[in-house]
């Protein structure tokens, strides 16, 4: 069997698809048989203007496995900046394949555009294809705009490019169960639910530590700082009202982090700092001295449906979880997670109130880092990619 692995981050690149993909890749690559290679076309690191690290544009490991990374050019996380990286990514990526002849082509996606790639070369390879889903791309990028001709012209091109990829595919993992009532028209494949889950580089570093009684106590945010996150409509107006008690420390890079320095600025906020990225080591450190870790998505409709990975990401400490999110990830975390603030995404009063109403406490989730083990998750995936192959191949 040779295998194509699409994934648009691959590791060194610091962001959840990266991690996903990467650890998914080397559960994977010891389950192939002497006769059986992989091909990863990724990109190089991009994820955030702010981060760079260097990666081979080529790279063999052993004798069945190579990376190639695409050179794409910088987007500053905008869209049209975006458009114009994956556009070079698609063809780049078909040019590597041109001459591969692919018995099975597995894409990860969170923006459609790698599994619509991913269809296109498993139909011009004949190959079966198994989806990695990590958003409705569709339902999300359209309801972000505002103007109706806009949204309507989107819906009109995204819809078609959407039914032709997910109606080729063998088999769909969803990362989130909310995903499900989406997906359900497609069945023409079979499904799986296999989330995001706790990287090993967070485990065994859970160790309760003692509970300091100070005076400004610091809430952490790490990751992409964009309009699904919201943090512009949100976190200027809650550190105003504890300007002596809080101070919030956010950490990542992305499209939105203009509007909330600017938001920071008209409110005369001072106990807000935005830091570069770090990598995973340094976070580590961070998140063991905050006092509390904070996770928001905007209010849009589509983000009723998802299950952030930074949940987990959190989920591996014993400082308590500050979470403005609905629809199913609010169900995940009163089912899953204990010791957790949550409120009403955008909800400034409620947030606010359920602060103020807080018992500080930390707590160790030994159930949830046991049951959500990256590594425990990646090996029943990677026996799903296999049985995916054969169970296709038997059908026939």
């Amino acid at each position: 069997m040779k295998i194509l692995f699409l994934t648009y981050y691959f590791e060194p690149d610091l962001c959840a698809g990266s991690f996903r993909n990467t650890s998914l890749f080397k559960a994977l690559a010891p389950r192939l048989k002497s006769t059986d290679s992989i091909d990863v076309i990724t990109t190089y690191p991009n994820r955030y203007d702010s981060y760079k690290v260097s990666a081979d544009k080529m790279e063999k490991r052993g004798d069945n496995i190579t990376i190639n990374r695409v050179l794409i050019p910088d987007h500053k996380s905008g869209l049209f900046g975006q458009i114009k990286s994956f556009r070079v990514f698609y063809n780049e990526a078909k040019k590597i394949a041109k001459d591969k002849k692919y018995d099975f082509v597995y894409a990860s996606s969170s923006r459609l555009f790698t599994a619509f790639l991913g269809a296109k070369l498993a139909r011009k390879n004949k190959a079966k294809l198994y989806l990695d889903i990590r958003d409705i791309f569709r339902e999300s990028i359209v309801e972000i705009f505002k103007n109706p001709v806009v949204k309507i012209g989107l819906d009109f091109f995204l819809k078609p490019i959407e039914n032709y990829t997910f109606k080729k595919a063998n088999h769909i993992n969803l990362v989130s169960k909310g995903f499900e009532s989406y997906f359900v028209k497609y069945k023409q494949c079979t499904f799986s639910f296999f989330t995001n889950g706790i990287d090993t580089v967070f485990l065994n570093k859970n160790i309760e530590t003692a509970i300091e009684d100070k005076k400004l106590k610091t809430i952490v945010y790490a990751g992409n700082i964009g309009e699904g996150q919201g943090l512009h409509i949100i976190l200027p107006k809650v550190a105003k009202a504890f300007p002596e008690k809080y101070k919030f420390v956010v950490y990542g890079d992305g499209g939105a982090k203009q509007k909330l320095m600017l938001a920071i600025k008209e409110k005369g906020v001072k106990n807000i700092e935005i830091k570069k990225p770090i990598n995973r080591k340094l976070l580590i450190e961070e998140y063991q001295k905050t006092d509390f870790l904070f996770l928001h998505l905007n209010k849009y409709k589509a983000f009723e449906r998802v299950l952030p990975s930074k949940l987990f990401e959190y989920g591996a400490f014993d400082k308590p979880i500050i979470a403005g999110v609905g629809g199913y990830a609010s169900e995940f975390l009163e089912e899953n997670l204990s010791n957790v603030i949550l409120f009403e995404p955008g909800n400034v009063k409620e947030f606010i109130v359920s602060l103020k109403k807080y018992k500080y406490k930390k707590e160790l989730r030994n159930a949830f880092v046991d049951n959500y083990s990256r590594e425990k998750i990646n090996i029943l995936m990677s026996e799903s990619i296999i049985s995916a192959y054969e169970n296709t191949n038997n059908r026939e």
